[in-house]
C-alpha cells in the first residue's frame, strides 16, 4: 500500500515584516523540513537572512491593495483539499479554501474590545478597523486560531467563537541563548517600539521623578528614529533638561539586542498591553530582573522582580527604587575588635 503524500504547506505572510513577528517568522521558515514542499507569500520588505532550501517557493508581494488581493486569490487557485494552510499575520483567508486553515493572531487590537485607539496615529486606526472588520466577517474562513498566552486565549475565544489553541512560540535564538552578563552598560533596558501602548511617556516621566529625588539610574531604549521621530525628540529633549541617563540605541538587529540583554542590569517593562510581550520571556531567559506593571499579560509568562501601575509615573519610580535598593551589598558583620580599632582611630564606618 503506497503511504499516503505529505501535505503541502502554505504560509500566508504578506503583512509582516518587522519587529517580533519578523523574528519569529524567520524562525518559522527555517524550520520547514526539507522534505516538505512549501510555498510561502512574504512582503516585499520581509529580509530573509538564510538559503532557502529548493523546496521552498517563496512569492514577494507589494504592501498595496492590488497585491495583496492577488496573493488572496493565488491561495484560492492553488491550495487543495490535502494541503494545509498557515497565516501568518493575525487574518483569516479573505476567501474561504478548501483546505485546513490555522491562523496565527498575535495583535491583542484586534480582539481586546477595551484597547482604545484613540492614541494612535489616524491612519493606524483606519487600518486596525479594517483589519476587525476583516476577522469578524472572515473568522469562519480559518479552522482554529492560535495565540500566545492564556489571557489573549480567552479573548479570541470570546470574540471569535472558533477553537483557539495557546503556544507559547518564541525564537531559538532565545530559547538557546547563553544566560549570563557581560560588561554592564547599563542599569535598565526598555526594548520597546514606539506605540501609544508602550507607554514611553509614563517611563521617562517616572525618570524626571527620580531625578528629583537624587537619583539618576542609566536607560537603554531601542526606538527607530524614522518611526518615531516626535518620541525620540522628545526623549532628547526631557534627558537633557534634566539630566537623565537615557540613551536610545535604535532598532537593533536581534542577536544585538540579546547581546544588551546581558549588558543591562535590568528589563523595565511598563507596556499598558501586549498580546505576548517576548521581551519578557527574552529578558529572564538572560538572567535580568524584570520589572513590569501587574497586568494578566505579564503574568501569563513570567512573574516579574518587581511590579508597578504602569499609569503612574510615582509608581514606577518607587519600583525602580526599590529595585535599586535591594541590590545593595549586603551589611558587612564587623568584630569587636575591628569596632575598638575604628574607635581608637576616630574613623567613621
Amino acid at each position: 500500500m503506497r503511504p499516503a503524500a505529505m501535505p503541502r504547506l502554505f504560509i500566508h505572510a504578506i503583512n509582516v515584516h518587522q519587529g517580533g513577528g519578523a523574528v519569529l517568522l524567520s524562525d518559522l521558515l527555517r524550520a520547514i523540513p526539507s522534505e516538505v514542499v512549501a510555498f510561502v507569500q512574504i512582503d516585499t520588505r520581509m529580509c530573509v537572512e538564510f538559503d532557502v532550501p529548493k523546496s521552498i517557493s517563496i512569492e514577494r508581494v507589494e504592501p498595496t491593495l492590488f497585491s495583496r488581493l492577488a496573493a488572496e486569490r493565488r491561495l484560492v487557485i492553488m491550495v487543495k483539499s490535502s494541503d494545509c494552510v498557515f497565516c501568518f499575520g493575525n487574518l483569516p483567508p479573505l476567501f474561504k479554501l478548501r483546505s485546513d486553515v490555522t491562523v496565527f493572531l498575535q495583535n491583542r487590537y484586534l480582539v481586546d474590545p477595551e484597547a482604545s485607539l484613540s492614541e494612535l496615529p489616524f491612519k493606524s486606526r483606519i487600518r486596525i478597523w479594517v483589519e476587525r472588520a476583516w476577522l469578524r466577517l472572515r473568522r469562519f474562513n480559518a479552522s482554529r486560531y492560535i495565540v500566545q498566552t492564556e489571557s489573549m486565549k480567552r479573548l479570541a475565544l470570546t470574540r471569535l467563537g472558533r477553537p483557539v489553541s495557546c503556544v507559547p512560540f518564541v525564537p531559538a535564538s532565545v530559547l538557546n541563548q547563553v544566560c549570563g552578563q557581560n560588561e554592564q552598560q547599563f542599569d535598565f533596558i526598555y526594548v520597546a517600539s514606539g506605540e501609544p501602548h508602550k507607554n514611553h511617556e509614563a517611563l521617562i516621566n517616572a525618570w524626571g521623578v527620580l531625578a528629583d529625588q537624587g537619583l539618576f539610574p542609566s536607560l537603554a531604549l531601542t526606538l527607530a528614529l524614522e518611526l518615531s521621530p516626535e518620541l525620540c525628540a522628545h526623549v532628547a529633549h526631557v534627558a537633557a533638561s534634566k539630566g537623565l541617563r537615557i540613551q536610545n540605541l535604535g532598532l537593533l538587529p536581534h542577536d544585538r539586542l540579546l547581546e544588551m540583554y546581558r549588558a543591562s542590569g535590568a528589563l523595565i517593562y511598563p507596556s499598558s498591553f501586549e498580546s505576548f510581550g517576548l521581551p519578557l520571556i527574552e529578558a529572564q531567559q538572560a538572567g535580568l530582573s524584570v520589572l513590569a506593571p501587574e497586568l494578566d499579560y505579564v503574568r501569563d509568562v513570567i512573574d516579574p522582580d518587581e511590579t508597578f501601575d504602569p499609569r503612574s509615573p510615582i509608581s514606577i519610580a518607587r519600583a525602580v527604587r526599590r529595585h535599586i535598593e535591594e541590590r545593595k551589598p549586603p551589611l558587612e558583620p564587623r568584630c569587636a575588635e575591628t569596632l575598638l580599632a575604628h574607635v581608637m582611630a576616630g574613623d567613621v564606618l
